[in-house]
């Protein structure tokens, strides 16, 4: 996967093109891909309400939880693994003590 670019050279970027340079350009000049440069736009105009769709900080939120999510799962099947080779993972007849 390749590396992230900082968020500051993002957000130069996207000033850029917002102060009236072409967007082609700017891309080159900087050394990314124009596509690239086309996502940071269109996800900066979602970020300004401009358009719809999940801002970044729902999708930050977002893979936090689902992070948090496999972490859990990951932890409760230890947990059932462990009651398996214990023999508690059997019921127990309602009443039980024990």
């Amino acid at each position: 996967m390749p590396r992230p670019y900082p968020a500051e050279f993002r957000a130069r970027a996207v000033a850029l093109v917002r102060a009236g340079k072409p967007a082609k350009k700017t891309a080159v000049e900087l050394g990314i891909h124009p596509v690239t440069l086309s996502k940071w736009l269109r996800q900066d105009d979602i970020d300004r309400g401009l358009r719809p769709g999940k801002s970044s900080t729902e999708s930050a939120e977002l893979r936090a939880a689902r992070r948090r999510i496999r972490e859990l799962e990951g932890e409760l099947a230890i947990v059932r693994q462990a009651a398996k080779f214990l023999g508690e993972d059997k019921p127990r007849p309602k009443g039980s003590t024990r």
